[in-house]
């Protein structure tokens, strides 16, 4: 495929080098390196970004576990080595495309102390079948999810998209028969440690900083885990997480569900539990300023709602209450990713458009974009730039309150 980027990925049991074209590589992609990270630890090396028809790499990996001098008597494993090709990225930095700013009640300015006047919409990157699941990076860039392809993309601000993780929900052979395998949600935890909803793998998963994981949750009462969705921490490291169905292959009716309902679950000191199966597809999650609510999205056309749970010091909810309804709205779409800005507005990805609601449940106005938004995060050194993750491209728009985001 001619432009293509050509990722090479192995997984050895221990310690090990990989060359290509008989020298170290100087670039190697966003991630591991040329001494592979550790013991069964994925490696990735990025061949080339603009493949040739016809071009051909030469790949060593040297692996030990011993000093040269002695060498061990054991084995080296190479548990996996496989190529990934990824299509040409068509990444357009500041290509203004039309927005609509809609206040709620158009006789007042509802909007005016959130949405500056002449804000513009650009679109930073297309060209995806769909994307999700956007967290703002400590290095500068955005990291998206692309749950169809399998993969954790990185844009960078002078407009290149990279392959940050490939194989970034499921590694199964029968990959096919899923039209989500991939990761979902992304957000860093307190140590910024990258944590990541995998759907084909029914977990929620910490990258540790060698680039090992662990995985903080893939069951409840003992039976497997929907298709983990979303995901926020607590400023103490609680983390809460949506798991709804919509990544296994039949969703609801699939025959490996082992759940009998979608859940919001909390994760506190390694244990998982509950906080509520009340909701038929829970999906965006997101912590009010203080910590005090936990809002999660609907996304069922039958009940297109946001709910707001009150929380108490330990993390564990003491009541409920429908914080807004969106189901007579005009639009296909239910509820999918939120997030909040430091003044508690609530910014809600819904029918036709991304939601403006008031920490008071008010609907403020609706910023309606090219296509349907799916999640959001919050972006740029001061956190006023909007990243939207919708169906095939990434937007941003500059807003005039800062966001909260997992710093």
């Amino acid at each position: 495929m001619a432009g293509a980027t050509v990722v090479f990925e192995t997984v050895i049991d221990d310690y090990a080098e990989v060359w290509v074209n008989g020298s170290q590589p100087l670039a190697l992609g966003d991630a591991g390196g040329h001494v592979v990270g550790g013991f069964n630890a994925p490696n990735r090396v990025v061949l080339t970004q603009a493949a040739l028809p016809g071009e051909r790499f030469t790949i060593a990996v040297f692996g030990i576990n011993g000093p040269i001098s002695a060498a061990p008597a054991n084995y080296i494993w190479m548990r996996t080595a496989t190529l990934d090709f990824y299509a040409p990225s068509r990444a357009h930095v500041g290509a203004q495309v039309p927005v609509e700013i809609v206040p709620a009640d158009p006789g007042h300015d509802t909007l005016g102390a959130i949405v500056p006047s002449g804000a513009r919409l650009e679109r930073v990157a297309g060209g995806f079948e769909f994307t999700e699941g956007p967290v703002w990076a400590r290095d500068g860039a955005l990291l998206f999810s692309s749950p169809n392809t399998n993969t954790i993309y990185r844009w960078a601000p002078a407009g290149a998209v990279t392959v940050f993780r490939p194989k970034s929900g499921y590694a199964g052979a029968d990959i096919g028969r899923y039209a989500q395998p991939g990761s979902n949600g992304l957000t860093f935890d307190p140590d910024g440690r990258l944590t990541i909803c995998q759907h084909g793998n029914r977990r929620v998963i910490r990258v540790e900083p060698h680039g090992n994981t662990t995985v903080l949750a893939d069951r409840y009462d003992g039976k497997r885990l929907n298709s983990p969705n979303d995901l926020v921490y607590g400023s103490d490291g609680t983390l809460y997480f949506t798991d709804p169905p919509f990544g296994l292959p039949a969703t609801f009716t699939d025959p490996k569900k082992e759940l009998p309902f979608s859940g919001v679950f909390r994760v506190r000191d390694g244990t998982v539990s509950l906080v509520t199966a009340e909701l038929a597809g829970p999906n965006g999650i997101a912590l009010s300023p203080d910590g005090r609510h936990l809002y999660v999205g609907n996304w069922d056309p039958d009940r297109k709602i946001v709910m707001r749970y009150t929380l108490d010091g330990a993390g564990s909810v003491t009541a409920a209450e429908e914080f807004f309804d969106m189901t007579g709205a005009e639009g296909e779409d239910a509820i999918d990713g939120l997030k909040v800005d430091t003044a508690g507005n609530l910014y809600v990805c819904g029918p036709s458009g991304i939601w403006l609601l008031s920490p008071g449940g008010e609907h403020l106005g609706t910023l309606r974009l090219p296509e349907s938004p799916h999640n959001l995060a919050w972006g740029d050194e001061d956190a006023r730039t909007l990243y939207i993750t919708a169906l095939t491209s990434i937007y941003r728009i500059r807003l005039a309150i800062p966001g909260v985001r997992p710093d």
